[in-house]
């Protein structure tokens, strides 16, 4: 996704995330990450590493470049692109076969609006909760 939110907790040295690993080596900082998935049946339809890599295609316009990008290999990439586009109602990537001006990918209408959706559905969750993740965050012991 794109850079991740960061919201100051009760204390400068703790701060919210929302897309960080947390660190063990840095004790100081506090971190609280939403992973917000789609389920159905045995099935991700939609989840955050799918979105990145939605984001990563939209950005490089190639699954390969994507799936460097995202420290994956093509094959995993391909996996979770059509686990999406049988899963899902439409297509999310429209791709073009190399060639004399070479092949590509570009999210669809379709793709570019899940992605769009699934940013914001996280976004508004993180503000209504900010308060509340705070308090939470001010709990942990410095």
């Amino acid at each position: 996704m794109s850079d991740p939110m960061t919201v100051s907790a009760s204390t400068p040295e703790q701060s919210l995330t929302t897309d960080a690993v947390p660190s063990h080596r840095d004790s100081s900082e506090v971190k609280l990450r939403f992973r917000t998935r789609v389920l159905k049946a045995d099935s991700i339809p939609v989840g955050p590493g799918k979105i990145a890599l939605l984001l990563a295609v939209d950005e490089c316009r190639s699954i390969s470049a994507a799936a460097k990008l995202q420290g994956m290999s093509y094959r995993r990439a391909w996996l979770l692109i059509d686990e999406m586009n049988r899963t899902l109602k439409a297509p999310v990537i429209a791709t073009a076969k190399g060639g004399a001006n070479g092949g590509g990918s570009i999210l669809t209408d379709f793709g570019q609006e899940l992605v769009d959706l699934y940013t914001n559905i996280e976004t508004r969750a993180h503000e209504a909760c900010k308060a509340d993740i705070q308090r939470l965050l001010s709990m942990v012991a410095p």
